[in-house]
């Protein structure tokens, strides 16, 4: 049996129709629409609140968290609002929930001026330097997590965690099953390019967060039970489960932010096809970074990315050939077919209307 979860990072317009980032948002902008969005106390245990408290809801503000020179957390720096899914046995419930939460952040954002765009990347800010600098305190804390090093590539990036997880995986199996989504991503990222804009303008190619981030941060990662189960690696590919409920989960993190729900219920089948299929042998441990900067400059223009991922999307239709969830799989046919990702149709219309603003705005206009 399948569980399947989302996490879809949400970036925004102000009402001044700026790019709401770190540079021109504060924490308390976002945190007024968060207060009024509803809690669900069902939802726990399996939602991790966090030390910090800032994760008490299905939505909750991402960003940079400043502390004091002790624990005491004093500031939050906002790049956006991620709206996460509860722990859903089919697909579908949980394209359904993210679509409904996303309805909801959008209604209540609307009343102060922000609304939803699609970005994978900040198109303006290319890098993240904390203002003032870090203290000895905060400095120790990212020391003391190797991944934690990047925190100037997750501010200025967007993107989904999709999260896949099967019953009953000895621990081997399920590093192994991350090792083989490592091995792949490079091939499989292109379905969702979506972030062609770098530094105020277009880019040379189609996605800037696969092409700085891919390789310093992880493609995946598997939440193990224990310490003694990590396996050591830089970025790391196992973390240890910081809740009950995350024990086992198998965490994709490569892919671009989607517009397009229906692309992630395409991507969470897609995966789930690749863990259940046997004749793709590929393992890494870590993500090819060279691999994934030529996939993020070509997408599936380069015909060795292109092979691959009709040869991995053949293998999955093979896996779920008996599963209804195949049907899931049809939009990356066309995609496949086309050659083409969303970050074309986003050059396509910043080439038309001669602004990133007025391109971000076209997006999201299909969810309801």
């Amino acid at each position: 049996m399948f569980f399947f979860g989302i996490e879809h990072e949400v970036a925004f317009l102000n009402k001044e129709g700026k790019f709401a980032d770190f540079s021109w948002t504060k924490f308390a902008n976002f945190a007024q629409i968060v207060e009024r969005l509803p809690t669900y106390p069902s939802d726990y245990p399996q939602l991790r609140v966090g030390d910090a408290g800032i994760k008490k809801k299905r939505w909750y503000i991402e960003g940079f968290e400043r502390f004091a020179d002790s624990e005491e957390l004093i500031d939050c720096l906002p790049k956006g609002i991620e709206i996460r899914t509860t722990i859903n046995s089919d697909i579908q419930s949980a394209i359904d929930e993210l679509s409904e939460s996303f309805r909801l952040l959008r209604e209540v954002a609307a009343n102060y001026g922000f609304s939803p765009v699609l970005a994978s990347f900040n198109p303006y800010k290319t890098v993240f330097e904390p203002k003032p600098p870090l203290n000895d305190y905060e400095i120790r804390q990212l020391q003391s997590y190797p991944d934690e090093h990047t925190a100037n590539i997750y501010m200025v990036t967007y993107g989904p965690d999709l999260n896949i997880s099967m019953a009953d995986l000895s621990n081997e199996s399920l590093i192994d099953i991350g090792r083989k989504l490592t091995y792949y991503s490079a091939y499989i990222v292109p379905f969702s390019y979506s972030s062609p804009f770098y530094n105020g303008s277009l880019w040379e190619g189609l996605s800037v967060r696969t092409f700085v981030r891919t390789g310093k941060r992880p493609a995946v990662l598997v939440f193990v039970e224990q310490e003694e189960q990590l396996i050591p690696s830089v970025p790391s590919l196992t973390k240890v489960a910081r809740i009950p409920a995350e024990v086992g989960r198998i965490e994709f993190k490569a892919f671009d932010s989607c517009d397009d729900f229906s692309i992630y219920a395409a991507l969470l089948a897609l995966l789930k096809g690749l863990v259940l299929d046997k004749s793709l042998l590929g393992r890494a441990t870590v993500p090819d970074a060279g691999l994934h900067q030529l996939s993020a400059k070509e997408g599936f223009d380069n015909e060795d990315i292109f092979v691959n991922a009709a040869k991995v999307l053949q293998a999955v239709e093979v896996a779920l050939v008996d599963d209804p969830d195949v049907k899931f799989l049809t939009p990356l046919k066309v995609l496949l077919t086309k050659r083409k990702t969303k970050s074309h149709e986003l050059i396509e219309a910043f080439q038309r209307l001669g602004s990133i603003e007025e391109t971000l705005k076209q997006t999201y206009k299909d969810i309801q």
